[in-house]
């Protein structure tokens, strides 16, 4: 497996653990745990933009990896 492919594969997770963190804030009554939840949703989403810039870098620098 390519660099550029373990980073798409690490952002395709990324994005699923937000979503996760999404709903487990959006069902959680206790003010405590959402803020938690809510922080690692930001803490995630700068991961993933950060990863999207890597790969936009990687695709650049290396136009065989684009659209895999």
């Amino acid at each position: 497996m390519t660099i550029g492919a373990q980073v798409k594969q690490t952002l395709a997770t990324l994005k699923g653990s937000e979503g996760t963190l999404k709903l487990y804030a959006m069902q959680t009554h206790d003010e405590e745990s959402k803020q938690a939840y809510e922080e690692a949703i930001q803490v995630t989403q700068g991961i993933i933009k950060d990863l999207e810039n890597r790969i936009k870098k990687i695709e650049l620098e290396e136009p065989q990896y684009k659209g895999n």
